[in-house]
């Protein structure tokens, strides 16, 4: 077959040649862009199909026959490689054999150009029968057109199926309620994904479409505000995509988005991004409201003739309705304002009317949110007290924060109370880490903070904290550091003092300090704990930071925080605390020898080999375990042992690396400890991995080698390139040793490689903290010379160089 972009044949004639150029100059030129270019398209290749009908049914004599066009092509929305949907609509009285000649001289021709067709043959009473058994059928006849031939036969089955559609939207509707819910199960939500499905995504094309059909059925319809524009973005983005891959595909991936964004006149693909995320956001929201309307609508219709018969009218509509808060009522499951409420005197009211919502779960009615967003009046600055309770209320309100502050945002509200907001709202997130975009994560961890109120004495500020310790993205430079001076203006806005603003700016520029320090610093080093302690500066802020740097971990995704670094965090803000309150700083448990430890020390010290345990526990996503090894003091043991388990496919999630004196015995041993994961199957036997490294360590398994047979045999599939490795030395942390910090894509014998370049600058590992984030490995390394000192800034400078050129 020859492709639409392979033809070169200029002639504007009706046979595929003379098509097949016309759409490719159509394509080509720059000037016709979005809706204008898809109707276009869509009306070029209804003329070639109308001359390609006329020709075939003079050639077949059949008559009582059209050609019609559903779906997308029916909407005439064709994308530059968007299928053609089509039915062969006839009146039954063709001979079999004239009928499926037609049918082939108006499909090969399609095929023949290297075009995608949906295509059936099918009478009108066919037609209906199909589409009363077949959901998906009868949505694409919803938009269904005539293309060539006789108009009377469409006409006659777009009534039935049109009427059949509204007669069966009690029964209809919910199934096509069920197959959204199915399709965003699988496909994810559209504004959240960095590699999204602008068609089967929620919030993508295919939700657009199923808005149309709630909207013929005419049961409900959906909030139109912005939605013809929204959809038309996603058109714009799926053309584009379209013109850029030379592909029928609707997947945005990374490394087609720079291209897409050019071809749209976007700066990057950030904006692309954050414009198609809008887009997405506003489907999303057009689904929800129009979704629980038809619901209400349903319930209405099978509850309220019993309800009124039991209780009268007058008294039903009272029991409809119940008090939330002043000015706000619940009525019909939703949260209304009361008759008497007067958006235009009470500035609170928007404010107050979320908050009870939230707190009584409940969704909030749409013409409420839009009569507020229209009438109500503006807060003084800085707000009054009850307005900041009320905004404190809905944070502290848990999971139903989530879809009242969504509707809000839909309408304006959020921006106009804080219009800071607006720089993170859709704001993408590249980091794979992160579940969410920016603002979606400031929400997500107010919810999860909301859970930990009770650990903390001012919970109001650990709200905020939570709603704003990423505001800074979207600014140049260190967002924290951009973030404080924008909490301390929120914060005097909405009307807290000057004190609880100070330290509302302080746990946003300090939201990463104890997770950062407790998973990649040396906690038994002083000027650790030290430095984090003058940063923070009293015990309740310390407290308020340590449950704002669980909620953000747990609202950021899974590989963000985990049982071990939930022990790491709580034991430095033990050591803060009492270098706060001026006592000794607890002992560490690590820092105790557990018996078994102490079992392994005695044990490799004896045997002068390395001796270890695996316990074995089910991960969430894999089988994995926790590794300790305990090696005499020698040279080679970091890489020998992370070799070793590169060699079995272990993933390391985390591990710690520390020496250890036992009284009253010669020399030191190594104990590591390591949080593992098995790649595939089921975690090695310890006789194996001691097995061989007593081997990697005497030399005779030759560990990088083995490695490096392994990936020339299985090599990784390479999508996206990751950014370039960093290695820097990080200063002032310590004054027992030199810290190292590694950043880079987590691979197959990272720590190992590592490992080898320490070992032949003849580096000590002091200690060696490992974090694997998603696809992404921090590694810290406190180093010292042989004679157990720091490195000079220059010995430090070319070792950070070496490691960062090994890795690259």
């Amino acid at each position: 077959m020859t492709s639409v972009e392979e033809t070169t044949d200029n002639t504007a004639d009706s046979g595929p040649g003379g098509y097949a150029a016309a759409r490719l100059r159509l394509l080509q030129e720059e000037s016709r862009s979005g809706p204008s270019r898809r109707s276009a398209l869509a009306g070029l290749t209804d003329d070639w199909l109308n001359a390609l009908f006329t020709t075939a049914v003079r050639e077949t004599g059949v008559r009582g026959a059209t050609l019609v066009a559903v779906g997308g092509y029916g909407r005439a929305e064709l994308s530059p490689r968007s299928d053609l949907d089509l039915v062969l609509l006839h009146d039954g009285k063709a001979e079999p054999r004239a009928l499926s000649a037609l049918a082939d001289r108006l499909w090969y021709p399609v095929w023949d150009l290297g075009l995608a067709l949906d295509h059936s043959v099918r009478t009108p009473g066919e037609a209906r029968k199909t589409a009363a058994e077949d959901l998906k059928v009868q949505l694409g006849l919803l938009d269904a057109r005539t293309v060539a031939g006789d108009a009377g036969l469409l006409a006659g089955l777009r009534t039935s199926v049109l009427a059949d559609w509204r007669n069966q939207a009690a029964k209809r509707l919910p199934q096509l309620h069920a197959l959204c819910r199915e399709r965003a199960e699988r496909a994810g939500e559209l504004r959240f994904l960095l590699e999204p499905d602008l068609k089967e995504a929620r919030g993508g094309l295919r939700d657009v479409t199923a808005l149309r059909a709630v909207a013929a059925s005419w049961l409900a319809d959906a909030p139109r505000d912005g939605l013809a524009e929204a959809r038309r973005r996603l058109l714009d983005a799926r053309d584009a995509l379209h013109l850029v891959t030379g592909r029928a595909t609707d997947r945005l991936s990374l490394q087609e988005q720079d291209q897409v964004a050019a071809q749209l006149g976007l700066l990057d693909a950030d904006a692309l991004l954050r414009e198609v995320y809008e887009a997405a956001r506003i489907v999303a929201y057009a689904g929800d409201v129009t979704w629980r309307e038809v619901g209400r609508v349903l319930r209405a219709r099978a509850a309220r003739p019993r309800l009124r018969g039991l209780l009268g009218a007058r008294a039903a509509a009272a029991a409809a309705r119940a008090p939330l808060a002043e000015g706000v009522v619940e009525s019909d499951g939703e949260a209304v304002l009361a008759l008497a409420a007067r958006p235009d005197r009470d500035p609170v009211l928007p404010l107050r009317f979320a908050a009870a919502a939230a707190q009584a779960g409940l969704p909030v009615s749409l013409h409420a949110v839009r009569r507020l967003a229209a009438q109500a009046k503006p807060l003084p600055v800085p707000w009054p007290a009850e307005a900041r309770e009320q905004l404190v209320t809905l944070l502290g309100a848990g999971e139903p924060t989530v879809a009242v502050w969504e509707a809000l945002e839909a309408e304006g509200l959020i921006t106009r109370l804080l219009p800071d907001w607006e720089r993170v709202r859709c704001r993408p997130q590249r980091n794979p880490v992160h579940t969410w975009t920016v603002d979606r994560h400031l929400i997500e961890t107010a919810v999860r903070a909301s859970a930990l109120t009770r650990r903390v004495g001012r919970p109001d500020l650990l709200l905020m904290a939570a709603l704003l310790h990423d505001i800074g993205k979207g600014w140049p430079g260190d967002h924290s550091v951009a973030g404080e001076t924008i909490a301390r203006d929120v914060a005097a806005r909405v009307g807290f003092d000057a004190q609880d603003a100070a330290v509302l700016g302080a746990l946003v520029r300090h939201h990463l300090l104890l997770i950062d320090t407790a998973t990649r610093r040396d906690l038994d080093d002083p000027a650790t704990v030290r430095s984090v302690a003058e940063a923070v500066g009293s015990v309740g802020t310390l407290e308020i930071l340590h449950a704002l740097t669980e909620a953000d971990a747990l609202a950021t995704g899974p590989a963000a925080w985990n049982a071990w670094r939930g022990s790491l965090v709580a034991d430095l803000v033990a050591r803060v605390a009492a270098v706060l309150r001026g006592t000794a700083p607890a002992v560490r448990e690590a820092e105790i020898p557990t018996t078994e430890q102490e079992r392994l020390a005695v044990e490799a010290l004896r045997t002068r080999e390395p001796v270890l345990a695996l316990h074995v526990r089910q991960e969430e996503d894999a089988v994995g375990g926790e590794l300790v090894v305990a090696v005499p003091d020698q040279p080679g043991v970091l890489p020998a042992v992370a070799g070793v388990l590169a060699l079995h496919r272990l993933t390391v999630r985390a591990a710690d690396l520390r020496s250890m004196e036992l009284p009253d015995r010669l020399g030191e041993v190594l104990v590591l400890r390591w949080r593992v994961a098995a790649e595939y199957g089921a975690l090695p036997e310890a006789a194996r991995l001691r097995s061989d490294l007593v081997r990697a360590l005497d030399g005779s398994l030759d560990v990088p080698a083995k490695l490096a047979d392994r990936e020339a045999a299985y090599p990784r599939r390479r999508g996206v390139v990751p950014p370039p490795p960093r290695v820097t030395v990080v200063p002032e942390v310590s004054s027992l040793a030199t810290v190292l910090e590694v950043r880079a894509p987590d691979a197959v014998g990272l720590l190992h490689r590592i490992g080898r370049v320490l070992e032949s600058r003849g580096v000590r590992v002091r200690s060696a903290h490992v974090s694997t984030l998603g696809a992404n490995a921090v590694d810290t390394l406190y180093v010292t010379n042989s004679d157990g000192k720091p490195l000079d800034p220059a010995e430090a400078a070319a070792l950070a160089g070496s490691v960062q050129a090994a890795l690259a």
